[in-house]
């Protein structure tokens, strides 16, 4: 049996009965309006609250807490907030999740999981703000763990105790990558729902029982509706890159799913940014939370990045380009962001016909064609890849050292994301923008970012901020340092 019931994320008279909370109201929100009392006959009580205080944490002062907290940019907001952690042992981790932790050659937590993971054990909702590669990924998955092996077997027909909804395939797959490596010494069994796919080895391992699910929206409400899973058993939700998810329209197919989920679940909330859409969707699910921002709440780069912007014409843009890539070549790994798929395939043929060796990867591409083109890409063996949006989020490639906007992207917030592809884990970065009169409305904003990183502003692009039209774009690259010299020479 599938629960298809109303939108508010809170049941109605179907399943939960009909005296359940509804308001969005900010007291309601911020936790100082107890909800109307849940109906919930009929559901096994489950325990969420697993955290115990180590004595070291509960001997900091008021003062050393607020110390740690701006050393390492962390802000919080909620009611009771727990201390952050500085150690691992600080955690009351148990020892299999230990191991893991140990195994993988980890020295201290990130600030989001120093102050995450002790929220997230108290059992209580959560909203954390936090860029990407900033361990979030952890800070959810090891609660999530240690809350599956506090909860009874699975049975004969159960669905997942876990979810975690996410909105690309790729950063869905590496999800359970971490889920699998992480859960293996507890035996919890995961696995990734995603389209573009065959069904039926997804289909085979719900059937077979699996205590974390990490999904896509549509392919989820497709083994739902076809009965080949149910979401009763879920007390753990999460919901990976809610920005993203809102940006790709899937915001009723979250509803439609969140309607089926039990309303006493715990529910933790990431993004990393917080525009008003995901504030309100955080207002409708969202029970008395705690909050974290992880740096500034406001949009920002990554410092370690150099940022150029160059003033272009459209139909300059595929020339600067060559020239780019002229000057840049050195082997490296260099990402382009493209708008659209068509334009990704327009580029990538053009530039191969050019002798540049370079894939594409995109929404139209099958998990196959999108897997190996990732695979040669990591591996070096074509050092150019372009990509559409599907891979400026979730994509986790080590050693990109230049990102191309060919294309201004459509907000700020990607533009930040798709420049954070480079310059991860402490390495340095480049990125190169071709801005052109058609993305004027975002001049004002890119100036900001750029000034906020220390980054040269051009005069054309200072003059585009204050409304000035822009030049005929003649602006270049030509003076970052030669590289290999010209693509049709490469081997």
């Amino acid at each position: 049996m599938v629960y298809l019931i109303s939108d508010s994320g809170f049941g109605g008279a179907s399943s939960y009965g009909s005296s359940v909370r509804t308001s969005s109201s900010k007291r309601d929100y911020d936790g100082a309006e107890s909800p109307r009392k849940l109906d919930l006959d009929g559901l096994t009580p489950f325990e969420k609250n697993f955290y115990v205080e180590s004595p070291s944490v509960a001997a900091m002062s008021e003062r050393e807490v607020e110390e740690y907290r701006q050393q390492r940019e962390i802000t919080v907001e909620g009611r009771d907030v727990p201390k952050p952690v500085k150690s691992f042992r600080d955690v009351g981790f148990p020892d299999y999740v230990m191991q893991e932790i140990s195994k993988a050659g980890f020295f201290e937590p990130t600030p989001i999981q120093a102050q995450g993971w002790p929220m997230a054990l108290k059992g209580r909702d959560l909203i954390g703000i936090a860029e990407t590669g900033s361990g979030k990924t952890l800070a959810y998955l090891l609660p999530a763990i240690v809350h599956v092996n506090a909860q009874p077997f699975l049975a004969p027909g159960d669905g997942p105790i876990v979810l975690v909804l996410a909105p690309t395939r790729e950063l869905a797959v590496q999800i359970q990558q971490e889920s699998t490596k992480f859960g293996a010494s507890s035996k919890i069994k995961s696995t990734c729902i995603y389209g573009g796919v065959p069904k039926g080895p997804q289909v085979r391992d719900l059937q077979k029982g699996v205590e974390i699910v990490i999904a896509t929206p549509g392919r989820l409400i497709d083994m739902l509706e076809s009965h080949n899973t149910n979401l009763r058993r879920v007390t753990y939700l999460v919901l990976d890159e809610a920005d993203r998810m809102l940006d790709m329209g899937f915001e009723p197919q979250i509803k439609k799913i969140l309607s089926q989920i039990r309303p006493d679940r715990q529910t933790l909330y990431w993004s990393a940014t917080w525009p008003k859409e995901v504030e309100h969707l955080a207002r409708q699910y969202l029970y008395n939370p705690y909050k974290v921002i992880i740096g500034s709440p406001d949009l920002k780069a990554n410092h370690a990045i150099r940022q150029h912007v160059d003033i272009v014409s459209e139909s300059q843009k595929y020339n600067k380009l060559v020239k780019l890539l002229e000057d840049i070549m050195d082997g490296s790994r260099i990402l382009i962001f493209m708008d659209t798929k068509k334009g990704c395939d327009q580029i990538t043929r053009q530039l191969r016909m050019d002798g540049w060796p370079a894939l594409s990867i995109h929404g139209d591409k099958s998990q196959a064609e999108r897997d190996w083109v990732l695979s040669e890409f990591k591996a070096g063996k074509s050092p150019i890849m372009t990509a559409t949006d599907v891979a400026a989020r979730g994509l986790d490639v080590k050693d990109v050292k230049y990102v191309i906007n060919y294309d201004f992207p459509g907000s700020l917030e990607d533009y930040v994301h798709r420049i954070g592809r480079t310059g991860r884990a402490g390495a340095k970065g480049t990125a190169y923008t071709f801005f052109t009169a058609a993305n004027a409305r975002f001049a004002k904003e890119l100036i900001t970012i750029l000034e906020e990183a220390g980054q040269k502003v051009s005069p054309e692009l200072a003059a585009m901020g204050r409304g000035a039209p822009p030049s005929s774009g003649h602006g270049g690259f030509r003076d970052r340092g030669r590289g290999y010299g010209g693509g049709r020479h490469w081997t």
